[in-house]
């Protein structure tokens, strides 16, 4: 058994072993999308993603053009906020936020009687209209985003992949569906599977692919 000591290679190794696994179960990924299935499979050794995982035209090219220019990305959960790799967003001039704690956001949910998730959709597509939107917890709001996208909100891209039982099912199909007919790009999880590690690798993988570090070698901060 090869040990492995620093954090690039314990990950080029985890990727050769992905790669394997998913040649030996037939799985082929489409180039433009290897890097976030991988990456999603990389942090949570589900490979039901290489097959859940569903990408609305474009959404690679278009969400790697959006973290090059610079990105704003809201995330419903101040754990998917931590989870996004700080360095690679001060490498390219962009910033991770969450409003979810924000005491306006639960008076606002409050007072619409709605979650505190779907009122901080709002007060993201008031205040930062092209973000990219990374739902990794609550499918409230990718139904309150849906209306904002029917009434003209357009998002840079939408990562859509709460996890649970109740409406989140539905609120990804719905999302995926919109985002279609809209031309909105995004990446969704169907099914039940997704959470707040799942959203942050994803902007991981779009991040280190616009910032030409996906190899971890790339990353000064892995040593």
């Amino acid at each position: 058994m090869v040990e492995h000591n620093l954090p690039a290679d314990i990950e080029r190794t985890s990727m050769a072993i992905i790669t394997k696994e998913l040649e030996e179960r037939g799985i082929s990924l489409l180039p433009e999308q290897e890097a976030v299935v991988r990456r999603v499979i990389h942090t949570t050794a589900d490979f039901d993603y290489a097959e859940n995982l569903t990408f609305t035209e474009d959404a690679v090219s278009r969400g790697v053009a959006a973290m090059a220019a610079g990105p704003v990305i809201v995330t419903d959960t101040n754990m998917a906020r931590a989870g996004i790799s700080k360095p690679a967003l001060a490498k390219l001039g962009g910033e991770a936020l969450c409003f979810m704690a924000d005491p306006e956001i639960a008076e606002a949910a409050r007072a619409a009687g709605t979650t505190r998730a779907a009122a901080a959709v709002r007060k993201a597509a008031r205040d930062y209209p092209h973000a990219i939107l990374a739902v990794g917890n609550a499918p409230t709001a990718l139904l309150e985003l849906c209306g904002l996208m029917e009434d003209g909100l357009r998002p840079a891209l939408v990562i859509g992949v709460p996890v649970g039982f109740v409406n989140v099912v539905e609120s990804k199909e719905r999302l995926l569906e919109t985002c279609r007919r809209l031309s909105v790009p995004a990446i969704v999880a169907m099914g039940r599977k997704g959470g707040s590690n799942v959203a942050a690798a994803i902007c991981n993988a779009l991040l280190y692919t616009a910032a030409d570090i996906l190899d971890p070698g790339r990353r000064g901060w892995q040593g």
